[in-house]
């Protein structure tokens, strides 16, 4: 890796990156790690990451490249010869991990200016415990580690160069050693994807390469290859592009809306692009001619995106904005407030993260869905990433992480929070693994270039077990509580529009709020049971939903019991909102000594 050889190539960062720590001395082993099994462009031509070390970043500078793998074993990628080969091979015979690396040694301090490759090295240094080690790991790890502190083999312009995905599945002596780089390898940016685009798709117009790289943030340039690509495995461009016409023959526009998904329907199967395609349900006629076509790309990049995460993360697909919300004003001019400052890009008046808190059935969660339709935001949510190997649970965790990063603007939605967060991180029994898990969402919920890019929304209704140093300003900026509508009209607002939603008009406000006056106590989530309940009887009646088949409704439903638990609830969220404006009328003027009181004995009570 010589200046002069390596600057006459274009690299990316993180090849620069090494590049520059390589001359610079301060490290001869490097671990290459995150989307390592990704393709990299050079000289028009879509290289692995192996490939790509050998052919274009160690290539002209590097007398022999070798590749070791628990797979293929030890092989030469350049520089080779007979001879070379047949000493190398005799020398490892039956002599397992400890004569591999004594070889590869024995071939650096002989012979300088040699690069060894090692992918997949999670296989050969596993992060774990020393004595769960075997013999032949322990040799490896010892002598690599030794590598890296040995000044004749760095003089000797000797480079090794660990691939992995995760640094969790390496051993961490390695990574603790100071002569050990680690150099991530991030996703592709816009400009990437671009260039991937117009490698894959060479005849598609530059404004619908740009549109498309702006809508496949997150998406790795093998995964653009697998939409754009014309020709290559499965349907050809003109088989496909011949199938979209016939799905959607006699729609408006078919021919030139045929061409556009044939441009990004490249890898998948008959079936699939029948599945993508709804011929019922044609664009307007005033429509973006390109919208049709982005909305599939929004659906395969989830699809992609779903399988690569093997199950980690789910995708929230809000169907309402928060003008289907009932009530809770002061709750929606605040998210309305933030949505806007997303939609318009303000980093500065976007918070790192949301707290919605409140009793069980208080409309978090549907709220937190409309306002993310609001804002415009890909929501995730958290599923069970934790796994009971070792370094699996934190391996999982960074996938998930690098793959959110990479989507941005993007909301990670994590549902009672206090399962995930709970306070103290967990116990020994797993480890440390809750532990480190923990600190590991923490430092990235506090990453500042985050703000603007990835939002935090925790909900949970028992804030009080969620870790104190969670909810700080610069994690969890805004804390939003949410509460049961406290008059007869809240509720007939929340009423009115549950039934809207449901398609069941027939009662106006007035009168939903008179039969909305015995109600108090009730909360969202029972004020849509007892809706549901009425529309349920006025089927049966056959007839339009009325104030008497609602009045019936009331009278049947009975609502959960536990006063104690929901008023705990209630006190929790009040203590933990930071803005009195957002508490309704009856907690507003209650101080912080009658709060505190309330809160102990509700939680001596509900203890016993």
């Amino acid at each position: 890796m010589t200046q002069a050889a390596a600057s006459s190539i274009a690299l990316p960062a993180w090849a620069d990156t090494v590049r520059q720590k390589y001359l610079a001395g301060e490290a001869s082993v490097f671990v290459l790690y995150r989307n390592v099994f990704d393709r990299y462009l050079a000289n028009g031509t879509a290289l692995s990451l192996v490939d790509f070390l050998s052919g274009v970043l160690l290539k002209e500078n590097k007398k022999a490249i070798i590749e070791f793998s628990v797979d293929r074993g030890v092989r030469y990628l350049q520089g080779s010869n007979v001879d070379d080969r047949q000493l190398l091979y005799s020398h490892l015979e039956g002599k397992g991990l400890g004569g591999i690396f004594d070889a590869l040694e024995r071939r650096m301090r002989e012979q300088p200016s040699t690069a060894i490759v090692i992918p997949y090295a999670g296989t050969l240094f596993p992060a774990t415990e020393p004595h769960f080690l075997s013999m032949d790991e322990r040799a490896a790890l010892t002598a690599l580690h030794r590598w890296s502190l040995d000044d004749a083999l760095a003089a000797g312009d000797n480079v090794v160069l660990l691939i992995t995905e995760s640094l969790a599945e390496i051993n961490p002596v390695l990574l603790t050693n100071p002569r050990v780089a680690a150099i991530e390898l991030p996703m592709p940016d816009q400009a990437e994807r671009s260039a991937a685009i117009r490698h894959y798709a060479p005849r598609m117009p530059e404004a619908q390469v740009a549109r498309l790289a702006g809508h496949t943030a997150g998406l790795r340039t093998i995964q653009l290859a697998s939409i754009v690509a014309g020709e290559g495995p499965g349907l050809s461009q003109g088989e496909r592009l011949k199938l979209i016409a016939q799905l959607l023959a006699g729609t408006p526009n078919a021919a030139a809306r045929a061409e556009k998904l044939a441009d990004i329907t490249a890898g998948m199967t008959p079936d699939e692009i029948r599945r993508l395609i709804d011929p019922e349900r044609p664009p307007e006629p005033d429509s973006d001619p390109d919208q049709e076509m982005l909305a599939a790309v929004r659906k395969r990049k989830r699809e992609l995106i779903e399988k690569e995460c093997a199950g980690l993360i789910e995708f929230v697909e809000p169907r309402h904005g928060l003008e289907v919300v009932g009530g809770n004003e002061h709750i929606k001019s605040e998210l309305l407030a933030i949505a806007q400052a997303v939609r318009a890009g303000d980093r500065t008046r976007s918070p790192m993260g949301l707290l919605a808190v409140g009793p069980m059935g208080a409309g978090k969660t549907f709220v937190i869905k409309a306002f993310l339709k609001e804002a415009g935001l890909t929501g995730v949510a958290l599923k069970n990433f934790r796994s009971k190997w070792v370094g699996a649970t934190e391996s999982n965790l960074e996938r998930v992480l690098a793959t959110v990063k990479a989507m941005g603007p993007i909301a990670l939605v994590i549902d009672e929070g206090d399962r995930s967060f709970g306070s103290g991180g967990g116990d020994d029994n797993d480890g440390g693994t809750s532990s480190r898990v923990i600190a590991r969402l923490k430092e990235f919920m506090s990453d500042p270039e985050n703000r603007g890019q990835v939002l935090f929304i925790l909900m949970t209704n028992r804030p009080d077990k969620l870790d104190t140093d969670i909810k700080r300003p610069g994690r969890l900026d805004r804390k939003i509580p949410f509460f049961y509508a406290d008059s007869a009209a809240e509720r007939a607002a929340v009423v009115v529009a549950i039934l809207r939603r449901y398609g069941g008009g027939g009662l106006d406000a007035g009168t939903l709020e008179t039969l909305c006056a015995d109600m108090d106590g009730y909360s969202n989530a029972d004020l849509e049971a007892v809706a549901l309940l009425a529309l349920e009887f006025a089927g049966r009646a056959g007839r339009g939903l009325d104030a008497a088949l609602f009045a019936e409704a009331v009278a049947d439903f009975i609502p959960p019991q536990e006063h104690d638990m929901i008023r705990y609830m209630e006190l929790l969220a009040v203590a933990e909102t930071s803005r009195r404006s957002l508490m309704p009328p009856r907690f507003k003027s209650m101080s912080a000594a009658d709060l505190r009181a309330e809160l102990s004995a509700l939680r001596l009570k509900i203890s016993r």
